[in-house]
């Protein structure tokens, strides 16, 4: 059965010599248990499966999951849904049925550009529930590519990075023109591979960390002192004070500050004049 890509689904088939380039980027091994996020008219799914132990391809288009489950092997688990919508909880029982149920996982995807973003924070999310993800090697939009691997100080260094950076190591590994796919996108696309550690380094509050990085990328263009002003207030403290504890000039701009400069401006939230507390005040969104 042909099925059409759906443009509300952000869906472009990888042709076939370019599927198999990914495939040998993505280097499956024979024991390895594959998480595919959309696996599409599955270009790369039958590729996984024939140099791995198994696959769970989840797939949000009905007629496009059904084409895929009748044209591969029985080690192909595919298993219809949003992957942003399924809890952890669902997510691993998916894989549990699938293998051994303390089988390491890795997750491949071709991700549809719209929500590239929001699934990768969703996969630092689920490693961080305690899912055995080892790495992601995901395809995304060129520029998302470029925010991943962004250095402070440079225009993509953002929000996206911080946060992802801090729980996970991005290697570039492949770059795609347009015509790699059908129909052809009016993007370039590039393969990383998110390899997930804990976080580095530690934080005392998560969201406190991701709530600071968050309202201090708003006020980019201000200086640090000035972009933590209504974050401060809301938390019950001041700039000077969280900027003192955190060993930071207030007069650097957000995007100058590395990974660890920011968990050192949470921490600081935590409570300045008290850096041994360990009851962290939850930070407001």
């Amino acid at each position: 059965m042909s099925v059409r890509a759906r443009k509300r689904f952000g869906q472009h088939s990888l042709e076939s010599p370019w599927a198999d380039k990914v495939v040998r980027a993505i280097a499956p091994a024979p024991t390895d248990t594959f998480l595919e996020i959309g696996p599409g008219r599955g270009a790369l799914t039958r590729p996984l499966a024939a140099a791995s132990a198994r696959v769970v391809a989840i797939e949000i288009d009905r007629d496009l999951a059904a084409d895929v489950s009748a044209s591969t092997p029985p080690r192909v688990a595919v298993v219809t849904g949003d992957f942003l919508q399924m809890t952890a909880a669902e997510v691993r029982s998916a894989l549990q049925q699938a293998g051994p149920p303390d089988a390491r996982v890795r997750v491949a995807g071709n991700l549809p550009y719209n929500v590239a973003s929001p699934i990768l924070f969703r996969l630092v999310d689920l490693h961080a529930s305690g899912l055995p993800l080892v790495d992601a090697t995901v395809m995304l939009q060129r520029e998302v590519a470029d925010r991943l691997l962004a250095a402070p100080g440079s225009r993509d260094y953002g929000v996206l990075t911080v946060l992802i950076r801090h729980r996970a190591r991005v290697t570039r590994l492949l770059d795609l023109p347009p015509g790699a796919f059908r129909p052809v996108p009016r993007v370039r696309s590039t393969v990383v591979r998110l390899t997930f550690h804990p976080p580095e380094p530690p934080v005392r509050d998560p969201a406190a960390f991701e709530a600071v990085v968050k309202a201090v990328f708003t006020k980019r263009r201000k200086t640090l002192a000035n972009a933590l002003a209504g974050h401060a207030h809301a938390t019950g403290t001041t700039p000077a004070a969280v900027l003192a504890a955190a060993r930071i000039d207030g007069s650097r701009r957000p995007e100058t500050l590395s990974v660890e400069e920011f968990v050192r401006l949470a921490d600081a939230h935590h409570s300045p004049a008290d850096p041994d507390a360990t009851t962290p005040r939850r930070a407001v969104l």
